[in-house]
């Protein structure tokens, strides 16, 4: 073995005429997924993105709290915004059919557990996470981000990293119920702040809350004094996402 190049060893297969054809199509398939989704989301807003387990049963606690949550923020006049699927994401589009504002599910494609919920006033359907990642972010007024496994925790990241880098305006990041939060939050603390990773400012990036009425005061808490239209700043901000 070559100690300067670990991989001379290795066959080298060469793309053939087929496969690179394959991909440049795929560029067209990832570009349809943003003009429809562009289009057909920028008359929802103001809207609110919620995200949960899909794994959790309508008899489940977080499943009705999550109802309960986007009932509310559908009657105080946010399009609700989930992954269209099971669990916490059903519990939401249920909760906001329920009540007077647009259901929207950002439905994809997954070789297991997700299966299209039937509350989605708007249902559109993603091949691809991030094209579907970005259609949560643009529109959004807030994220509310209820407890989930490690699709929710990827969904957390991704908007706390947007928000941390100037890369997304800044919008409210609600976690809700503090049982389930508790220790992430005191690891971000005595880890994360400590080891500085992070600055210790950028734990005021999100807000922990219990009850679906605290949902809706943080939301409009955070656009008192400015409205939920997005300033020109912002708008350019939003372009480059």
């Amino acid at each position: 073995m070559d100690p300067k190049n670990p991989f001379a060893h290795q066959e080298r297969i060469p793309l053939n005429g087929a496969t690179l054809t394959r991909e440049s199509w795929k560029i067209f398939q990832i570009m349809a997924e943003f003009v429809e989704g562009f289009e057909r989301l920028s008359a929802i807003k103001p809207s609110v993105s919620i995200f949960g387990s899909a794994r959790v049963a309508p008899d489940h606690p977080y499943y009705q709290l999550a109802e309960q949550v986007a009932r509310e923020v559908s009657d105080a006049g946010f399009s609700v915004v989930s992954g269209g699927g099971g669990g916490i994401m059903e519990a939401a589009n249920k909760g906001a059919q329920a009540g007077k504002s647009p259901s929207v599910g950002l439905n994809i494609q997954l070789p297991k557990e997700q299966e299209a919920n039937p509350y989605q006033d708007i249902a559109l359907h993603f091949r691809h996470f991030f094209s579907r990642k970005v259609m949560f972010v643009k529109y959004a007024s807030a994220y509310v981000v209820l407890p989930g496994g490690f699709g929710t925790l990827d969904e957390l990241a991704e908007i706390l990293t947007l928000v941390q880098t100037g890369k997304t305006p800044k919008i409210p990041i609600i976690l809700v119920h503090s049982p389930f939060w508790e220790k992430l939050v005191e690891w971000f603390q005595e880890r994360l702040v400590a080891e500085a990773a992070i600055d210790a400012d950028d734990m005021h990036l999100f807000k922990v809350v219990d009850t679906p009425e605290e949902v809706v005061a943080a939301i409009f808490d955070h656009y008192e004094d400015r409205g939920f239209q997005p300033s020109r700043e912002e708008r350019e901000i939003l372009l480059d996402l």
